[in-house]
């Protein structure tokens, strides 16, 4: 009987977890349509505004999770392929080689045999 009586709970904790998340985005939604509001504007209405927002806040909320979960399953997804090639034995090189272009050289090069060729010209 005690192990129902645990279980009650725990689904109680977990529906109050959620109605506190309700909570919070009605009063939040209210507080916005509250803000909004025309003069000469009902109660009732305002109930409706705030009752939209409150869904919209709600849309929002699961838009933002699920965009979360994706990129999540995304970057677990690039950790593992690379941890792949490491696993499978495949050597990923260590050294960068760098390649400059000899064109700067040349101009530098030029540059102090024209200066030197002016300095000995004067």
């Amino acid at each position: 009987m005690t192990n129902v009586v645990v279980q009650d709970y725990s689904i109680m904790a977990k529906r109050s977890a959620q109605h506190q998340h309700s909570d919070a985005s009605r009063d939040q939604a209210m507080r916005i349509a509250r803000g909004t509001q025309r003069p000469g504007q009902t109660k009732e209405q305002t109930k409706l505004i705030s009752q939209g927002i409150q869904k919209g806040i709600e849309q929002y909320k699961k838009q933002q999770n699920a965009r979360a979960r994706e990129l999540d399953k995304k970057l677990k997804k690039a950790r593992q392929q690379q941890a792949a090639p490491e696993a499978h034995g495949i050597e990923i090189p260590d050294r960068v080689i760098y390649r400059q272009h000899w064109l700067p050289w040349v101009l530098l090069v030029l540059s102090w045999l024209g200066m030197a060729v002016y300095w000995f010209a004067r």
